[in-house]
């Protein structure tokens, strides 16, 4: 593998490099090396999906509380937002193998963290750090298939990487429900991260005998003050979002959301000065004189605030509101994922024809998909199966294919080469950041509508619950039994508008369903039937919220400019990005 990197090499410059003249003779073990760096892409995109069918476990195991759940894969998304740009930079600078060994060790190590992790706290700062590795390793893997691979190959080596991408996003969900499913001791969900250990360190190895060395040979310096403001003004938006609930919505988290923005103001003063004296800031100010890039960035973080959220909440109603099992969750998400990764393969041969507006077709798929599933959980209520939801799923899926891969063509085609890697970088950062808002922000939607659903969700339960404390209790005084009735009442109301809904509040009876006691047996069954009324209800109405989200993102796209004809250069990007 030779030196042959541009000096606009970053984050993503495979997807727009310029042609050269004369490319020296390609690497004999470039295959072999391909593999080493897709098992990385594997193991950071696996890393999102297969968390969310652990997140019941998770919580149980460590007693965590609803913000710590969310910090465990919203923090994830942040630190890998983040650091993305500056891991690219790095990469150019001290090389794209030492780059991504270190990161590779630091994603294994922080792995085996994860997963020996005692307490919520230790396990959301295992994630960050995972987060800060993946965005040190994910970076080098598209330089090093563009140093490693002619250009008559480079297509086939993205297309193997647009599969293995495909193949992440199917398998994570199903691989956590395996790994969780027969677990009796509570602990199993460690292993969702423990897996990652022996593979990682079988890649260090791989990497060590496989990979060259590369560096671009002008390379930018790397911006540490644009670094540590960005990092800022991420943090003051998702923190308090996140966090502003559990502790009541205090004064200063509406002062950091408000400062968010105007941190962001700041830093692109920082950068412009930097620009202007000659210097490599982080982000090239003249990117955003680019209408389709800026619009398309907007669309982007929108669009990208919609999935992860979604699936969020979607896991969250299955496993706790219908005690689905966790490999119940991830065949039920399993058509999402298949519809996805057809579409992304498909929406390669049909954008060149349809343009933009595959992306409004895309769109459309989406925001219909997300009312029919709203529709759906309407209509079944506590009695859904999830096979109910594989038809709108399966839409929904189709629809994130016919929009992922295309917009990054659009989006990119009027991109200088130059700052084609940057672009890409500040894209794929865009969109991570969108995942950890979005969830921060349905986040308060959902819970919040678990809340203020409580006393509803109970009345629908009581006249069952009387029917069978009766029938438990014969001869029981109706004042008891009433009294019984309003126990269970206030109980459930306070469990709804606490912190965590999941956990039954201190002093009120905590039946179980598999009790002998007929009594303890209808509580349990009412406080079961009661909590799958309240979250399916909060789902049915939190998902306006993606309907929002892809009817907006699709009005953007509108006024995208139509992909250039002969503009090839951002087409590498269609499989990385799917």
């Amino acid at each position: 593998m030779t030196d042959a990197v541009t000096e606009d090499s970053t984050v993503g410059t495979s997807a727009a490099a310029a042609p050269v003249d004369a490319e020296p003779a390609p690497d004999p073990r470039r295959w072999l090396a391909l593999g080493v760096v897709l098992t990385a892409t594997f193991m950071v995109l696996i890393d999102v999906s297969i968390v969310n069918v652990a997140i019941p476990s998770i919580q149980n195991n460590l007693h965590a509380s609803f913000a710590q759940v969310q910090f465990v894969i919203a923090g994830y998304s942040l630190a890998y937002a983040v650091f993305l740009i500056t891991g690219g930079r790095l990469g150019d600078i001290h090389g794209r193998r030492r780059l991504f060994m270190l990161g590779m060790a630091g994603f294994t190590t922080a792995s085996a963290l994860c997963g020996l992790a005692q307490s919520p706290e230790m396990l959301v700062a295992s994630r960050l750090l995972q987060g800060l590795m993946a965005a040190l390793m994910y970076p080098q893997v598209l330089s090093v298939i563009q140093v490693s691979f002619p250009q008559r190959e480079r297509g086939k080596a993205f297309g193997i990487f647009g599969s293995v991408i495909g193949m992440a996003a199917i398998t994570g969900p199903l691989v956590g429900g395996l790994i969780i499913r027969d677990d009796v001791t509570g602990q199993a969900w460690r292993f969702v991260f423990l897996v990652n250990v022996p593979v990682g360190i079988a890649s260090l190895v791989a990497a060590w005998y496989l990979l060259h060395e590369t560096r671009a040979p002008h390379a930018a310096k790397l911006d540490l003050i644009g670094v540590a403001i960005v990092t800022a003004a991420l943090f003051c938006l998702v923190f308090p979002l996140v966090q502003g609930r559990e502790l009541g919505w205090p004064p200063w988290s509406f002062a950091l959301i408000a400062l968010s923005p105007l941190i962001l103001i700041f830093f692109a003063f920082v950068e412009r000065r930097i620009a202007a004296a000659g210097g490599s800031p982080l982000v090239r100010p003249s990117l955003f004189g680019n209408r389709a890039f800026t619009l398309g960035l907007m669309g982007s973080l929108i669009f990208f605030s919609g999935i992860p959220s979604f699936f969020f909440i979607l896991s969250l109603t299955l496993q706790i509101g219908l005690h689905f099992s966790a490999l119940h969750t991830g065949l039920t998400t399993f058509p999402f994922a298949l519809g996805s990764a057809v579409a992304s393969v498909t929406s390669v041969r049909l954008a060149p024809r349809l343009g933009k507006r595959i992306l409004y077709v895309g769109c459309a798929l989406l925001a219909v998909g997300m009312l029919a599933i709203a529709v759906v959980v309407n209509a079944n209520g506590t009695a859904l199966t999830g096979l109910e939801l594989a038809a709108p799923l399966l839409v929904c899926g189709i629809g994130l294919g016919f929009v992922v891969a295309p917009i990054l063509n659009i989006i990119l085609a009027g991109i200088a080469g130059r700052d084609a890697g940057a672009a890409s970088g500040v894209l794929t950062t865009v969109q991570q950041v969108g995942a950890a808002v979005g969830i921060a922000i349905v986040g308060v939607i959902f819970f919040g509508l678990l809340s203020s659903r409580g006393p509803q969700s109970a009345a629908a339960v009581l006249p069952q619950l009387h029917a069978d404390l009766v029938a438990a209790q014969p001869g029981a005084p109706p004042a008891a039994i009433n009294a019984q009735v309003q126990t269970f009442e206030t109980c459930f109301v306070q469990r709804a508008q606490a912190t965590d809904p999941s956990q039954v509040p201190s002093g009120c009876p905590q039946p179980s369903a598999g009790s002998t006691n007929p009594v303890e047996a209808a509580f349990a069954q009412a406080a079961n039937q009661a909590l799958g009324i309240n979250f399916t209800a909060a789902l049915e109405r939190s998902v306006f919220y993606q309907v929002i989200v892809f009817a907006l993102t699709g009005v953007l796209c509108t006024q995208l400019p139509g992909r250039r004809p002969g503009e090839a250069a951002a087409a590498v990007l269609v499989e990385a990005a799917a």
